[in-house]
């Protein structure tokens, strides 16, 4: 049996309005994730979902529970590419400069770190010298995929990797997913709007609904049996 990567136990996540006090956006969500696994969260805009991530990361800290990573806290692969890249710096820069900041790597040696990633993401490391604005879209989410894996973490948070994309280049990322899932080992938050992407990439689901998990389960009893009258509406309205 394998073992998990990430617990959440009863986390209840708050957002403070200036001086207006804090409202709760989270409602005592619970789940683990383990090593290996592709894990999916759905809901629809508003539901919780990026501030559970945000909460994951280190970036909310107005909650109480508990989160508990049993490896190096996990990187984040954004919904926009473009946004998420610095334009005014190379490609190759960006996904090189989390090996800055322990200052254990030669020049040298990052630079084979970051060729290697290239490769690894599908990407000929002649574009390292390119800026954002050069490359395509499927290509902007492959640097960010290198530079969200550079550290070699062991979890990944996807956050709606691939609805920013068309449907020919959304097919080619969702595959490099899973080669890396298998190749690395890596397990995955994979959030997302769509099920049949969730239902092609996921082991177990995680349905929510205003900051609460109303169902969660394999993608196969979910999806087969829903018993939660929104998962069925979800599961409807996919045809």
């Amino acid at each position: 049996m394998s073992n998990p990567v990430l617990e959440v136990r009863n986390l209840d996540a708050f957002y403070r309005a200036g001086g207006r006090g804090r409202w709760q956006v989270l409602y005592d969500v619970s789940f683990s994730l383990m090593e290996g696994e592709i894990l999916g969260l759905v809901g629809e805009s508003g539901a919780g979902k990026t501030t559970l991530s945000k909460v994951i990361l280190g970036l909310e800290r107005e909650y109480t529970g508990e989160v508990i990573h049993h490896t190096t806290r996990p990187q984040m692969v954004f919904q926009d590419p473009y946004g998420s890249l610095n334009p005014r710096m190379t490609v190759g820069r960006q996904v090189e400069e989390p090996l800055l900041l322990p200052r254990k790597y030669s020049r040298g040696e990052r630079r084979e770190r970051v060729e290697e990633m290239f490769r690894l993401v599908g990407l000929d490391p002649a574009y390292l010298t390119r800026y954002p604005r050069a490359l395509s879209g499927g290509q902007r989410q492959r640097v960010s995929i290198a530079a969200a894996l550079i550290q070699r973490p062991k979890l990944l948070i996807a956050d709606e990797p691939v609805s920013a994309l068309d449907a020919t280049i959304r097919a080619q990322v969702l595959d490099l997913l899973l080669e890396l899932h298998e190749e690395l080992g890596l397990s995955y938050l994979f959030i997302s709007h769509d099920l049949s992407v969730v239902e092609q990439m996921c082991d177990r689901v995680m349905i929510m609904r205003d900051g609460v998990i109303v169902e969660q389960g394999s993608v196969a009893a979910v999806f087969d049996h829903p018993q939660h009258e929104y998962t069925k509406q979800l599961l409807g309205a996919m045809g």
